[in-house]
């Protein structure tokens, strides 16, 4: 089939989906757009917040949010196992959004800001990963895995737009209403997160009405099993093993691509505004980046090629990226290589990701997979970010020589990415 045929039944594919699905779409999509508005809106806070003990202190938050979130999997594991979906989602966001208004006061009444700044920055980078992993597992539980490939590129395109506007609210609005105020429009924008929730649940009660009792049951009794129940799932399953695997590299590679983007853009700026000029810069292409592909380019791979070969896009261009990087190790490079590498893990890889948990069940699309969202991902940045403190300062090694050792890395984890999607395609047409 040439790629004009391909374009026209991907559009007709999504036709088809949207005819059947398109409430469900729209929610899903302003649901998205909402939480990752709330968080960009904060992200500019917590990284303000992150170098105010120096940056010399960084690593030692990320440790930090690595054992905060090993103490609040436990809790999330009861609540899981306690609640049905349609009422620990709107819980969970509650009571993110009462965290807020908290620190809102302390910001506004400067209360040991000292304290609350590091406290800020650990809460932020977990409340990142709790509130998208959930919005996932909900997102893998209420849509069908062939509507999920039609659907999912255009939902995370949501977020997208939130990462475009959550930064622009802050630059537009920081100078008149002060960084305080920025902390209650997040609350505000994260609230409407709770309506999109309900509305979601509103349809899928509809639909399972119109199935059986059973399976409208399934679809809304609380997911049970005990707060560890997800890492046993994970130890059982050779399938989640080899997803847990794909975390922890992702989380390797990021590590390697971010700790090079300090040092580069530190030695190439010395001036703090060129810094976040250049950031913004990256940020700013990342999020228009990402948009094209989960637009154009993740909708048509995954329905005409399928998850394998919509997950191994990232680990090409991240092979292709550090072996530039190990030729010429210069700052425009980097810039490039970076850019495209972040849009194509927001706009393709983390699609194709989530598209893997279309086939586990619901035990293990809410309790492992939030566990490797969140566990593992969180370790992998604090064991893979000494781990690069111990090459660059501990061995001496360059930019160059630690690319180099990236190449082979990111050609492995394209390999087991490209078996788990193998493995998705078996398991789905054997359903």
């Amino acid at each position: 089939m040439s790629v004009q045929g391909r374009i026209v039944k991907t559009i007709e594919s999504f036709k088809t989906v949207f005819e059947k699905e398109g409430a469900a779409f729209i929610w899903s999509f302003l649901y998205f757009f909402s939480i990752l508005t709330a968080y960009f809106i904060l992200r500019p806070i917590r990284d303000a917040m992150g170098i105010a003990s120096g940056v010399g202190f960084l690593p030692w938050l990320f440790t930090g949010t690595f054992f905060v979130m090993l103490a609040v999997m436990p809790v999330y594991g009861a609540l899981v196992s306690r609640f049905p979906r349609h009422k620990f989602i709107p819980y969970v966001y509650i009571f993110f959004i009462m965290n807020i208004l908290l620190f809102w006061y302390f910001f506004a009444n400067d209360i040991r800001m000292d304290i609350v700044a590091q406290v800020f920055f650990i809460w932020l980078s977990v409340f990142n990963v709790f509130v998208v992993s959930i919005f996932w597992s909900f997102m893998v539980d209420i849509y069908k895995s062939g509507d999920s490939k039609a659907l999912f590129g255009m939902i995370a395109s949501g977020g997208t737009i939130g990462g475009i506007l959550g930064p622009g609210i802050v630059t537009t609005l920081t100078e008149s209403l002060g960084t305080e105020s920025l902390l209650l429009i997040s609350a505000a924008v994260l609230s409407f997160s709770v309506f999109c929730v309900l509305k979601l649940v509103g349809l899928r009660k509809e639909n399972l009405q119109e199935n059986s009792n059973d399976a409208k049951n399934d679809g809304e009794k609380a997911v049970g099993g005990g707060m560890l129940s997800g890492v046993t799932e994970i130890l059982k399953s050779r399938y989640l093993m080899g997803i847990t695997t794909l975390v922890f590299i992702l989380s390797l590679t990021a590590t390697i691509a971010y700790f090079q983007q300090g040092t580069m853009i530190y030695d190439a700026y010395p001036d703090t505004d060129e810094r976040v000029q250049v950031f913004g810069m990256i940020d700013f292409y990342v999020s228009i980046g990402a948009l094209v592909f989960q637009v154009f380019i993740a909708g048509p791979i995954l329905s005409n090629y399928g998850v394998k070969a919509g997950i191994i896009v990232l680990p090409i261009v991240t092979v292709a990226g550090f072996a530039l990087l190990a030729i010429s190790p210069i700052i425009g490079v980097f810039i490039i290589f970076q850019t495209i590498r972040r849009a194509s893990e927001y706009g393709m890889f983390v699609p194709s990701r989530e598209n893997l948990f279309s086939v586990v069940s619901r035990e293990q699309k809410y309790k492992s997979k939030n566990f490797i969202d969140t566990v593992v991902f969180r370790g992998g940045d604090v064991v893979n970010g000494w781990f690069y403190n111990w090459l660059s300062s501990g061995l001496g090694l360059t930019i160059s020589k630690i690319a180099m050792i990236g190449v082979p890395i990111a050609a492995i984890w394209g390999l087991l990415g490209w078996k788990l999607g193998k493995t998705h395609e078996e398991t789905e047409k054997g359903a």
